[in-house]
């Protein structure tokens, strides 16, 4: 995630779905991995938060991100929203490839968590993948470490495929690297930006089925779908 999309149309997606999400599982904490990358010289990032229909209180925040590019302002989401949880971000440091081991370490096997991670782009490409892309391996090492009900959400921006397609074949690497087939997605084909979920729980996975329909349910506009 690199500071010049904090506040876009696709934050106004990521944190209306996620505030909305983990206030109706009731989980006492957001956790958000940004796998910081610098910012560089493209316009991407420049999209109106007002693109995705959402609440306008998230709307409000959004703006407040895009104009400040304060990773910190992310821990005030509950505050705006009047939630109960906790925002933790993981690491605020720029991930590398040297550092990766260790920026995926130090979850809490503690507590239910939903962990929000934040690449530039989503899950590694089938040829190479950079610091911007999450590994099958990345989250293998992540569920080995958090508790049976915890779940984790990943960013997965449009790769010039069906999401639906795309989501079939992230499944599929799922199950076959990550040892993980408890797995269901929400998109948006109007931001581009698909969020993956996964949990070591069947029952819980179906639990964020239903409240994704639920938040479809409350979107202004039919401007996501659910798998």
């Amino acid at each position: 995630m690199k500071r010049q999309y904090l506040g876009d149309s696709k934050d106004s997606f990521k944190w209306d779905y996620h505030d909305f999400l983990v206030s109706r599982l009731g989980y006492p904490v957001l956790n958000v991995v940004l796998m910081l990358t610098p910012d560089d010289d493209t316009e991407h990032g420049n999209t109106d938060p007002e693109s995705f229909p959402a609440r306008p209180k998230i709307i409000r925040f959004c703006k407040r991100l895009k104009r400040t590019k304060d990773i910190n302002l992310i821990k005030k989401l509950p505050d705006e929203t009047g939630s109960q949880y906790k925002v933790i971000l993981h690491k605020d440091s720029y991930i590398t490839i040297q550092n990766r081991r260790r920026y995926f370490s130090g979850f809490s096997r503690e507590q239910n968590q939903l962990l929000l991670i934040d690449p530039d782009t989503g899950f590694e490409p089938p040829k190479k993948s950079t610091e911007k892309h999450v590994l099958y391996s990345d989250i293998a090492d992540i569920l080995n470490q958090i508790s049976q009900q915890s779940i984790i959400s990943v960013f997965q921006h449009y790769r010039r495929r069906p999401f639906i397609n795309d989501f079939s074949h992230i499944r599929e690497r799922l199950n076959n690297e990550a040892y993980c087939n408890n797995v269901t997605a929400i998109y948006s084909e109007k931001v581009s930006l698909m969020f993956v979920l996964m949990s070591k729980s069947e029952d819980i996975i179906e639990k964020v089925r239903h409240i994704n329909k639920k938040y479809l349910d409350n979107v202004r506009q039919r401007v996501i779908s659910v798998i």
